[in-house]
């Protein structure tokens, strides 16, 4: 897949929330963030703080501006800030913009530095009125907009000079990414839809596990056990929001470093992935940002 070059949007990309929802065209990410602060404790936000240090390699984000454009939970907005950083949250969904504000709210009441604030990523206004950060976090959100070349291009004009884009994108799989976009197409269609796919693919997701861990000489339960330690995520959620995570783009390891490099960037650390999860960039902004026209 050719990245594009400009920023033009896809007709109807200012539908509300509300309305992608109710035609079954967008999956409800915050009610699932919802759920997953139950399960919010120390250790999570430790593995989350402990995530952040490693792509960045840093120890501390003390005097660092910090946005996380599509915040969900809010935990890396926590995480973030309690390592230092002044914070600006923002989601699309309402209901993750509510789970961010919570956090806030539990951890860091009437924080001068850490503001949350809804919009959207392919909202250029509202992006330029943010002004520029020194970090740009974006995991596993972009490929959610429904326009996610333009989203991509819109977040890295908010990277200061100098600064860095963290952002993780799903790994393009070819034919198989065309399938897993139709089971989640019919997971946000309405309660038949969502049955089905969930009674096909937690059964195998769960098989997989096994089969992978016995061939291995693996405790079959330490995965489920461990799983917070996958930055302080839990593997149920996980699978809710994979399976109904709906709008759902692809990328390229290489068409996303082309696209970036194009913009100003070096590319600083990657971790990637050979299956269906998330390939993760930290770039690093050389040059000024100057507006690509296709």
């Amino acid at each position: 897949m050719t990245a594009p070059g400009a920023t033009e949007l896809r007709s109807g990309e200012a539908t509300g929330h509300a309305e992608q929802v109710r035609a079954g065209e967008r999956f409800t990410f915050g009610a699932n963030w919802q759920r997953f602060l139950r399960l919010l404790d120390d250790q999570r936000i430790a593995q989350a703080e402990a995530s952040l240090r490693s792509m960045l390699e840093v120890e501390r984000l003390d005097g660092r501006t910090f946005l996380d454009a599509g915040s969900g939970s809010g935990l890396f907005s926590l995480a973030a800030r309690r390592l230092g950083a002044s914070v600006t949250s923002f989601d699309f969904d309402p209901q993750s913009v509510a789970c961010t504000a919570e956090l806030r709210r539990r951890y860091f009441p009437d924080d001068p530095q850490w503001a949350v604030r809804e919009g959207s990523v392919l909202d250029e206004a509202f992006i330029a009125s943010l002004g520029t950060f020194d970090v740009v976090y974006s995991w596993g959100v972009l490929h959610h907009t429904g326009s996610m070349w333009p989203a991509i291009d819109l977040a890295q004009r908010a990277v200061a000079p100098g600064g860095r884009f963290f952002l993780a994108l799903y790994n393009d799989q070819g034919l198989k990414s065309v399938a897993w976009r139709a089971l989640k197409r019919l997971y946000c269609s309405g309660l038949p839809g969502r049955w089905l796919v969930t009674g096909i693919c937690v059964p195998y997701f769960v098989l997989r596990r096994l089969a992978a861990d016995v061939l291995r000489g693996r405790n079959p339960l330490a995965h489920y056990r461990d799983y917070r330690a996958n930055r302080g995520m839990s593997v149920i959620r996980d699978w809710v929001d994979w399976l109904g995570g709906y709008p759902f783009e692809v990328a390229s390891m290489s068409a996303t470093f082309d696209f970036l490099r194009a913009r100003g960037f070096r590319l600083d650390r990657l971790l990637s992935t050979l299956g269906s999860g998330c390939n993760e960039f930290v770039f690093t902004r050389e040059r000024p940002f100057t507006p690509v026209r296709g």
